[in-house]
């Protein structure tokens, strides 16, 4: 084992050397993956045998995920991204539930103790301090928990501020290669999320902190913002969709209690207008998220407003959110994290926008969840329902009155159905 404060530059391929089979892996999340560790850890995979590797969601070619070696690479993600949805769903990759907030207490705790964390890291400055950058979320703790710490040290990589920033002192081996960043686009708006987004605006009072994830609805809630004033932002993920708002005065964080003023999140992904925005930014700080999704931290700022997806949801108001009947299509995340601390929060307002229907023409507002579904906010929990077809707010009723509710927020095409369905389980018509 390699002593801290002696950190070695090494290669890619003499540093992942150093990994050895039954070892348990943590790699860096979301835009942040080493992908030249990565891909050294993948050349030896005639070598290893029954290494570990866990992760959230990542941006990365996952080259570790390969049928021809499957005795040498086991993934047990915290969150099944795109890159290794097929993977996890025929069985090759496995899934761990867990609310992101305490996924770092899986490495503090010792539930997940970890041997190796890759990582990729900012330059060090004049004082030895390197940034973990875009994506500080579980990897804080990772990199303070992990036997052996592998750093790619990236020009590219942003210099955030927060609980990202560490020294050298950490770091057992470092790799200096430099490489852009992934960076995802958005798609424009549909007229159909256009819709959803100013019905959910309708809800969001100014002074409001705001949480919202990636995609096309949070964008477009956030393009329907214009008329706000004082919006703060204390979330687990932004993108590009919030700069224009923060350049428009719109976004000040001047009512928020904790960190005012400040944009406070755990990770980023988008585009290079946004690591351009972060960087060297103190007005936004990355935090570990077992800060930022801390439902205790969430509640103390006002009229905290949080905007969170379904796959489907029943007429009782169950949100099926990380998974397609059986098959795992993503993950618990943060929702309900946000869904309680907004609950809590002094005029707080937690949402759930979705269309109405799948890109198939099927409702997403079903008499029951599919068989195997994952119920990752219970019908106690939900409050808000958005669709492009208005706001249902559950919170308070009964099963009859959230069934009526939410029939007049699905699909025209598919009221009859559930109001048949509705018949058949209560008795009665609504």
């Amino acid at each position: 084992m390699l002593k801290k404060l002696m950190a070695k530059h090494l290669s890619p391929t003499d540093a992942l050397n150093y990994v050895k089979s039954n070892d348990r892996i943590y790699i860096h999340s979301v835009a942040a993956s080493p992908q030249i560790l990565i891909d050294a850890l993948a050349k030896r995979a005639y070598e290893l045998r029954n290494v570990e590797i866990v992760h959230l969601h990542t941006e990365c070619k996952p080259s570790y995920i390969n049928e021809e070696y499957p005795d040498s690479f086991n993934l047990k993600s915290f969150f099944v991204g795109a890159n290794v949805r097929k993977a996890t769903q025929s069985g090759i990759a496995d899934y761990i539930p867990v609310f992101l907030s305490e996924t770092p207490s899986l490495f503090t705790k010792n539930i997940l103790p970890l041997d190796v964390a890759l990582v990729q890291v900012s330059p060090p400055d004049l004082h030895g301090y390197c940034s973990l950058g875009v994506s500080v979320d579980a990897t804080y703790a990772a990199v303070k928990c992990a036997k052996l710490v592998i750093a790619q040290v990236n020009e590219n990589m942003p210099r955030t501020y927060g609980d990202g920033l560490m020294h050298l002192k950490h770091f057992d081996i470092l790799v200096e290669h430099n490489s852009d960043l992934p960076c995802i686009v958005m798609p424009d708006a549909t007229d159909i999320e256009m819709r959803i987004g100013k019905h959910a605006s309708g809800l969001i009072e100014d002074g409001a902190t705001l949480q919202m994830g990636i995609g096309a609805i949070p964008n477009a809630v956030l393009a329907s913002l214009d008329g706000h004033k004082n919006l703060g932002i204390h979330t687990e993920m932004f993108s590009d969709g919030l700069i224009p708002l923060v350049e428009k005065g719109i976004v000040t964080g001047t009512n928020k209690k904790l960190n005012p003023e400040m944009i406070v999140s755990a990770f980023v992904m988008g585009t290079k207008k946004l690591y351009d925005f972060v960087d060297k930014n103190p007005g936004v700080q990355m935090k570990d998220v077992a800060y930022t999704n801390d439902v205790a931290i969430i509640r103390q700022n006002p009229k905290v407003t949080s905007i969170n997806s379904a796959i489907e949801i029943d007429l009782t108001g169950q949100v099926c959110a990380d998974s397609i009947g059986s098959k795992q299509y993503s993950g618990v995340g943060g929702q309900i994290d946000f869904i309680r601390g907004a609950s809590y929060s002094e005029g707080g307002k937690p949402i759930i926008a979705l269309p109405s229907t799948t890109r198939k023409g099927e409702t997403k507002i079903v008499p029951f969840l599919k068989e195997g579904a994952g119920v990752v906010s219970t019908r106690a929990n939900v409050h808000y329902i958005v669709t492009e077809f208005g706001v249902a707010n559950l919170y308070g009723k009964s099963l009859q009155e959230r069934a009526r509710l939410l029939i007049n927020i699905s699909h025209p095409n598919h009221r009859e159905y559930l109001e048949k369905q509705a018949f058949n389980r209560f008795g009665r018509y609504l």
